[in-house]
């Protein structure tokens, strides 16, 4: 196999012109062999990338476990349960925005770099457009979910925060990505969860402690979020509209954009369910839990990101079967060994993480096989988006939702108490993760699109 050599970006590695899952197998291309020179270059150009995509994760583990103690353990268990139902909300809401037209601007950095300048003023002008419409389905989400819980006033902070500031904030992060500068977006990663956990931390002096007064501090964060990443990690394209190039991309981008909106409606619903039916403190307790098992998907997010890439530029790399199983387990294993661990640090010390945090402590190995079920969905989508197949993915992840939606209103009506509830979540997981499986194997058998 000839290999193309690993081009400087800017500083950073781009990884734009090599297939690195097939060059790590040693097959053959046009009847040439890579030497053994270009194996081990384009190797450590690899392992350079990923671990300074990996380095942000890390930091920002640190920073997120800080943001987290101290927001935990400052808000009341009830408070903290509604923040994050809210927070999970917005994450949500945060994927119309632009109506997806982040997913062109991410291909442009990736493929099509001298185009970010054009793209990104396309995802603002749109981001506009549609910041009515996310208005209107907060509002209905508010008086449908949380309007005995948290005033509209905090509520639209929380949304404003994650919607606008940190989404825009995120969208300098892709587009570092993109462009194989892993080591700037790393940066940018940590510097926003370092800002969120010295909010937390003022916070936690304050006078007043309810989540009212929590979302101020929380707007706070993301805009200077927001205003670090415009002035020092935006590629410094000037801003160019050109809606002649949009319209052949919107469609793809709304049915991107409802897929997000999909994707993360299952992957938190969840939370809005046990507030709506099991109230604050089962909603606080079952966050606590929830997001301690977010922490294990840190290290495979930056291994599917990379993934991802490489599958934009060859999208059958997959097609073996035993490295598609291979993939899987290693992703299964990793969630399990990073859970086991975690419970059993919190079972020798329970009160490392705070009073609030003790109280889910000891239940948290109860959740054991969750995070591997929950990350092997969340890398499921990702291959389809990765070839294309945005239309299907859409599909499958409204199936996926629906089928979350029924199975956890059927698990709440009939379980009391978080240890019963997270048992019996394993099994709910592993259900999603059959049906997920098929699905997305399944449509991998179709063609792949044009990206």
């Amino acid at each position: 196999m000839r290999l193309a050599k690993i081009l400087p970006l800017n500083g950073q590695l781009s990884f734009a012109r090599y297939d690195w899952l097939s060059m790590a197998s040693g097959r053959k291309r046009g009847g040439q062999m890579a030497t053994v020179s270009e194996f081990l270059a384009a190797r450590a150009g690899l392992l350079r990338g990923y671990g300074s995509a990996l380095s942000g994760s890390v930091g920002r583990l640190v920073f997120s476990l800080a943001y987290f103690i101290l927001l935990a353990n400052t808000l009341s268990i009830a408070d903290f349960g509604i923040f994050a139902t809210a927070s999970a909300t917005g994450v949500v809401l945060s994927r119309l925005l632009a109506f997806g037209f982040v997913s062109p601007l991410y291909r442009a950095a990736t493929v099509k770099s001298r185009l970010i300048g054009v793209y990104a003023a396309g995802f603002i002008a749109l981001g506009i457009v549609s910041l009515p419409l996310i208005a209107i389905v907060g509002f209905l989400v508010h008086q449908a979910v949380f309007a005995g819980d948290i005033g509209l006033a905090a509520f639209s902070l929380i949304m404003l925060s994650e919607v606008v500031l940190w989404r825009l904030t995120e969208a300098v992060i892709i587009v570092n990505n993109g462009m194989g500068r892993f080591g700037r977006a790393a940066i940018l990663v940590i510097l926003g969860t370092a800002f969120r956990a010295a909010a937390a931390l003022a916070f936690a002096y304050a006078a007043a402690r309810a989540v009212d007064q929590w979302a101020i501090y929380y707007l706070a964060a993301n805009a200077v979020s927001l205003l670090t990443g415009i002035a020092f990690f935006y590629p410094g394209q000037r801003l160019r509209l050109k809606p002649a190039l949009y319209g052949r991309r919107l469609i793809d981008s709304v049915a991107v954009s409802g897929a997000e909106v999909l994707f993360y409606l299952q992957m938190e619903l969840d939370k809005l369910l046990v507030l709506a039916i099991g109230g604050p403190q089962i909603a606080g307790i079952y966050a606590i839990i929830m997001r301690l098992v977010d922490l294990t998907a840190i290290p495979i997010r930056v291994f599917t990101m990379m993934l991802m890439q490489a599958m934009m530029r060859s999208p059958d790399l997959l097609r073996r079967a035993w490295l598609k199983s291979g993939l899987e387990a290693g992703i299964f294993s990793v969630s399990v060994a990073a859970l086991l661990t975690l419970a059993g640090i919190l079972h020798i010390y329970p009160g490392l993480l705070g009073s609030n945090v003790a109280e889910a402590a000891p239940i948290i190995g109860f959740a054991l096989l969750v995070p591997a079920f929950r990350n092997l969905v969340e890398y499921q989508a990702e291959l389809l988006y990765a070839r294309g197949q945005t239309v299907l993915r859409a599909i499958n992840l409204a199936l996926l939702a629906g089928a979350k939606a029924v199975l956890l209103v059927g698990l709440l009506s009939v379980v009391s108490g978080p240890i019963p509830l997270l048992t019996w979540l394993n099994a709910v997981f592993a259900v999603l993760y059959v049906i997920s499986a098929l699905l997305t194997y399944s449509a991998l058998k179709r063609p792949a699109q044009p990206v």
